[in-house]
């Protein structure tokens, strides 16, 4: 049987309450944990349906479901290029290329070329369709 709760507040016993749009407008409606190096994969992730590799730090994270426009708000976070290279510094440039999907441009800070990094996620904040 399918069924649906209806609350304006949440409250926590000894933590106090929240009206849930804090929950409804703060809470990231996609994000991904991957491995950006050889054969992408995602480690784990919500409101995923894929990744695409399209050159050396060029990635595409595109949603299962949609947002309502391009105006979303998305981040990207760089980790390790390597577990033998855990000292590297990297950039990244996020764009909102399309309510379906998000881009990630990762640099390496010493090279200033573009980098494939070992550890990447990207998460995105809005209002799904």
């Amino acid at each position: 049987m399918a069924g649906k709760i209806i609350a304006d507040t949440l409250e926590h016993s000894t933590a106090g309450s929240l009206t849930t749009d804090y929950v409804v407008n703060g809470s990231a409606k996609a994000w991904v944990n991957f491995n950006g190096t050889g054969t992408i994969a995602a480690r784990d992730s919500l409101n995923l349906s894929s990744l695409t590799d399209s050159s050396i730090g060029n990635y595409s994270v595109n949603f299962s479901n949609n947002f309502t426009n391009a105006n979303y708000a998305s981040l990207g976070i760089q980790g390790n290029a390597s577990a033998s290279n855990p000292g590297s510094t990297g950039t990244i440039a996020v764009g909102q290329d399309a309510s379906g999907l998000s881009s990630l441009e990762t640099c390496n800070s010493n090279s200033g070329s573009n980098n494939d990094w070992a550890q990447l996620s990207h998460l995105s904040h809005g209002d799904l369709a």
